[in-house]
């Protein structure tokens, strides 16, 4: 067996949404260069974006999964969907996100879907609403991921705190029946 390396795992998954080419006029003519707009993540939770510019086409990708590598948000599950629904804008755009059943799969558009599959998504709904621009469409929807991350921590911290009175609670009305119980 010479020459045989097995393949490694990936950590993460990445997908290229858009490839753009952009065109600068200069003193020498004219200047190409390449953007590229990927998501990537793990299924697992974790996503994240990177938009990058380069020469050649494989350079910008590796550098946009490169930055979307060191910009991962986590998002939180509840089994296969969102815990909350969200409503963002990020500049022109505007998406909806709501939890969906079990088995309804995800029913958004192009950008949305990729992010949500990338998170580990499974059931949700989504509309892109305002513009078609992939990058403002993306960009939009991470931020409605994050603001569903920031609900569900601060509901969790609320609970936390009202276990925390309960139990106190609990415990005061103990050692008030102790306190009874040895005064007979």
């Amino acid at each position: 067996m010479t020459g045989y390396i097995p393949k490694e795992e990936k950590e993460f998954e990445e997908t290229v949404i858009e490839i753009k080419r952009v065109s600068k006029k200069t003193k020498g003519g004219n200047t190409i260069r390449f953007t590229a707009l990927v998501v990537v993540g793990d299924k697992k939770g974790r996503v994240g974006v990177g938009l990058s510019k380069s020469p050649d086409v494989r350079g910008a990708i590796t550098k946009a999964f490169d930055h979307a590598k060191r910009r991962l948000i986590t998002v939180p599950l509840k089994g296969d969907t969102i815990p909350y629904g969200a409503e963002e804008k990020f500049s022109a755009a505007k998406v909806i996100l709501k939890p969906a059943p079990s088995g309804s799969g995800v029913v958004a558009g192009g950008p949305m879907r990729a992010v949500l599959e990338a998170a580990g998504v499974r059931n949700a709904v989504g509309k892109i609403l305002g513009t078609t621009n992939k990058a403002s469409n993306v960009y939009a929807t991470i931020n409605a991921l994050k603001k569903i991350g920031k609900i569900d921590r601060k509901l969790n911290a609320r609970k936390d705190i009202f276990a925390a009175k309960k139990d106190k609670k609990n415990d005061d009305r103990k050692s008030t029946k102790i306190k009874k119980a040895s005064k007979k």
